[in-house]
Parts: C-alpha cells; sequence; structure tokens
C-alpha cells in the first residue's frame, strides 16, 4: 500500500505541475495586449475592465492549488489516520473546516475569474449570490468525485491489486492502460490554457478512442480467438464497443462544455469514424502480431526447457543398458538370496529407469503410465522408512475415470518434495497423496509434515526452487488451464492441483 501511495502522490502532483504550466506558458508566448484580446471579451461585452493576472491568471492558478492541497490533506492524512481507524470525532473536526475553506477560497477566486459577472446583474448582491451558488455545486462535486476515487481505488486494492502482482497478462493489460491514461493526462493538460475547445476536444477523443482500443485488445479479440469463433459474435461486439464509449463520452463532453445537441451529434458520428477507420484495424493489427510473438516465445520456452530436460537427463545416462544389465544382475542375486525386499526395490527401479528412458521423452503420455511411475517411486521410499513405524504414508489414487494424457515427469515433483522434506525418522511423520479424475479433470493432492531443518543442510532451500521450476512447467503446458493452490504452516505443508485436460 504504500508503494501505492507513492505513485498516487507522483500522478497528483505531476497533474498538478502540468495543468500549471498549461496557464504560465501564454503568459511567455504572447505579449499582454494578446492575452487581453485572447481571455478578455466577456469584460469588455458587459464594460468590465480586465487584468489578465487578476482576472485568468491567478485565480486559475489558486483554484488549482486550492483543489491539490486539498486532495493531499484528505487522501493522506485526514482519511488514513483518522476516518479509516474509526476516529471520526477528529477526522470530522479536520474535514468540515477544510471543506469551508474549500468553498470561501472557491468563492473568492470564482469572483475574480468571473468578475465579468457584475456588468450582467443588477446588483452586486447578485454577483455574489452566483458566486456562492457555483463555488457551493463546485464543493459538492468535488467531494462526489473524490468518494467515488476512494471506493474505486479501495476497490482495486481489495480485489486487483494481489492479481496485478501474480498475474504477468494483467500487469502488462495495467500498465499499458496506465501509460496511455498518463499521455492523454499530459496532452489534456498541455491543451487546457490554450483553448477550451481543443480541450474539449481532447477530453472526447482520448478516452473514447483509449476505452474501444483496450476493450478490443483485451476483451472482443481474445474471446473471438478463444472462445466464441463467431464472425457474427465479433461484428457485435465491435459496434457495440465502439457505438458506446463515443456516445457515451459525447454525451459527457456536451455536459461538461454546455453545448448544442448537433455538437454532440457531429462529435458522436466523428468518433464512431476514427474508431471504425483507425482505431480497430490498428488494434487488430497490433493484437494479431503480439499473440504471433507470443505463440514463439512460449514455443521457444518450450524447446528450451525439454532441451535442459534432455540435457540433464543425459548427463545421468551413464550408458543405460549397462545400468539395466546391472540391475538384472542384482534381481538375480537378491532372489537367489532370498532377499525379498532388495529383490522388489531393485524391480522397482529398473521400472523406473525405463520409464526415464523411453516415455520420459514424450511431448504427452497416458496418465496410467505417471501413477505408475508415482507408484514405483513411493513403493521405493516405503522399502526406506519400513522400520520406522512413527512414519505414517497413505495412498489413495482413484483411477477410475482417468483415461488421459499428460506432460510426464510432471506430478513427481510435488511427491518428491513431500518425501524429501516430510520424512524424519526422529519426529512422527505423515504424507497423504491423493488423485483423482472426472471426464475434464486431473485432481491431485500431496499433503505431508513439515520438520525444521538444520542451518547448513543444503536442502533447506530446495522445496522453493522444486517448485518454481514445477510452476514455469504448468503455466507453459496448461495456461489458463490448471489451478495450483499451496498452503504452508510451520509444521504442515499441503499442495492442490487441479489440470483441465480437454480445454
Amino acid at each position: 500500500m504504500n508503494q501505492f501511495k507513492k505513485i498516487e502522490f507522483g500522478v497528483a502532483t505531476g497533474i498538478f505541475l502540468l495543468l500549471l504550466f498549461s496557464v504560465l506558458y501564454p503568459s511567455l508566448v504572447y505579449n499582454v495586449f494578446e492575452l487581453q484580446d485572447i481571455y478578455g471579451p466577456k469584460f469588455a461585452m458587459y464594460h468590465q475592465v480586465f487584468d489578465y493576472y487578476i482576472h485568468y491568471l491567478l485565480p486559475l492558478m489558486g483554484q488549482m492549488t486550492t483543489i491539490y492541497v486539498t486532495f493531499l490533506l484528505v487522501n493522506f492524512v485526514i482519511v488514513p489516520m483518522f476516518l479509516e481507524k474509526g476516529r471520526w470525532v477528529g477526522g470530522l473536526l479536520l474535514l468540515i473546516p477544510l471543506g469551508l475553506l474549500y468553498f470561501i477560497l472557491t468563492i473568492v477566486c470564482n469572483s475574480y475569474y468571473y468578475g465579468y459577472l457584475f456588468g450582467v446583474y443588477d446588483t452586486v448582491r447578485g454577483a455574489h449570490m452566483h458566486f456562492v451558488k457555483s463555488a457551493f455545486i463546485t464543493t459538492v462535486f468535488s467531494t462526489l468525485i473524490y468518494v467515488v476515487y476512494y471506493f474505486v481505488k479501495r476497490a482495486f486494492y481489495d480485489t486487483l491489486y494481489a492479481r496485478f502482482n501474480r498475474d504477468a497478462t494483467f500487469r502488462q493489460m495495467m500498465m499499458e492502460i496506465c501509460w496511455a491514461a498518463a499521455l492523454f493526462v499530459v496532452i489534456f493538460c498541455l491543451s487546457f490554457g490554450d483553448s477550451r475547445d481543443l480541450a474539449l476536444m481532447i477530453l472526447f477523443f482520448g478516452p473514447s478512442q483509449i476505452a474501444v482500443f483496450f476493450i478490443l485488445r483485451y476483451k472482443v479479440f481474445p474471446d473471438f480467438e478463444e472462445v466464441h469463433h463467431d464472425k457474427r459474435l465479433l461484428v457485435r461486439d465491435i459496434a457495440l464497443t465502439v457505438f458506446a464509449s463515443n456516445i457515451l463520452m459525447a454525451l459527457i463532453t456536451r455536459a461538461i462544455g454546455h453545448r448544442r445537441g448537433d455538437w454532440f451529434f457531429a462529435l458522436g458520428s466523428i468518433g464512431v469514424m476514427v474508431s471504425l477507420m483507425a482505431v480497430v484495424p490498428v488494434c487488430w493489427f497490433l493484437f494479431r502480431s503480439r499473440k504471433k510473438h507470443q505463440q514463439t516465445v512460449v514455443t521457444l520456452k518450450k524447446a528450451l526447457g525439454r532441451s535442459a530436460a534432455d540435457l540433464d537427463f543425459l548427463r545421468s545416462q551413464i550408458n543405460p543398458h549397462f545400468l539395466f544389465n546391472a540391475l538384472n544382475t542384482l534381481y538375480g542375486t537378491a532372489l537367489q538370496e532370498e532377499a525379498a525386499r532388495t529383490s522388489e526395490g531393485i524391480q522397482k527401479l529398473g521400472d523406473m529407469m525405463r520409464f526415464m528412458l523411453h516415455d520420459n521423452n514424450l511431448e504427452k503420455i497416458p496418465l496410467d503410465k505417471e501413477v505408475a511411475y508415482l507408484q514405483n517411486y513411493i513403493a521405493l521410499q516405503r522399502l526406506r522408512v519400513l522400520s520406522s513405524p512413527d512414519i505414517l504414508i497413505e495412498i489413495n489414487i482413484d483411477e477410475s475415470q482417468c483415461q488421459h494424457e499428460i506432460a510426464p515427469m510432471l506430478l513427481i515433483p510435488f511427491v518428491e518434495n513431500a518425501f524429501k522434506h516430510g520424512i524424519s525418522l526422529r519426529h512422527r511423520s505423515r504424507i497423504v497423496i491423493s488423485l483423482s479424475c472426472t471426464a475434464d479433470q486431473i485432481f491431485f493432492d500431496v499433503y505431508n509434515s513439515v520438520h525444521p531443518r538444520p542451518e547448513n543442510d543444503p536442502e533447506r532451500e530446495g522445496m522453493g526452487i522444486g517448485l518454481n521450476n514445477v510452476k514455469e512447467r504448468l503455466a507453459l503446458l496448461y495456461p489458463n488451464r490448471h489451478e495450483l493452490s499451496i498452503r504452508q504452516t510451520g509444521s504442515e505443508f499441503f499442495i492442490h492441483l487441479t489440470i483441465d485436460v480437454n480445454k
């Protein structure tokens, strides 16, 4: 949250400085007589004397500074230090005087900025009443805007901030939206002091075209490519997005600019044409280019991962035929010596090596082969701890609906971690492994007790490294088709994995 507040402060300060610059730079570009002609026609119309600094520059700077300072005090002091902590009395004692001060300063700024109204009203009191009403509306509107902003901010932080840190695609989308919004704010602020009509045009085209672009880029086009593949639905969604975004923003701009209906119609029509002729084609081109790029990256990562795995496997493959012959010799010797446990272990180790030699190179294998490998591994581990009554190993595997294919060696890292970190010959230990399936999904659970390891144990951090590797592999092989939940306490470790195999 502290990082979020720093970003918030930086954005607010940046907008304030840009707005100040936008109203100050005409003073450097134009001479005083040109400024009188640009900003003083209404004063001249009502036979009022116009002074650029008194009736334009200083009131605008005063209003901007009032808004900026009030926002900082409310957002970074009163709300977090008082209202969010339930200190309502102290918060209201600060908030009410601040609101009154905001109201009074707005009246003062308006009385200079709209000074020509003294020539419109018959009495000075009438003009003053106008300034009071206008300041009251501005204060109420500013309050409502901040309340909406606060709740939107809280909703984002409570519901989306974790996803922002976890989901790379969502993070990329939010960053692109922020950059687009920042560019719009910069352009709007720079145009603010130059021309009201130009500022209104930018206010319309910025949000409307940004909304069209990002809705198409991250919702409409992905749904067409990955969900329905229906061109009629695609055309419908494009039309709804384009018309809704442009018409809504045209209504908002007309209300802010107090323009006539024909102006709204012309602005909305131009916005729709710009969206259909420029934004939609550009967005489709960028979407397809990005998708091809992502597919290329995923393919390369898969190839790189497979090459690395093959290299590691080859390094461990010291003449496999010799190893098989040696295992067969040891197996026969164990049978002759009636060493049942030894012969059983050698047989299961041979089956595991045969699986790693032949099936591990395939892209997918039947799930029952992966399960057979797991069972051989577990059986070997049982032989190792058979003489320890305080070690409980419980296996619940239901293969009745497991006629699926799966990437090889995907489940074994979880089981290896469980035995590596969950078995202790000095303390009670427990491992529970469960696997079941439906027609579309595979459910895999691994539970193990956790025992503290010495500081100098080389395997102390091994669990984290292994899990990170399998997370990356799942993300590559089953993107948006798996759910991995990991929970850990001081004495227990639990993993739940769901894989959608038929998507």
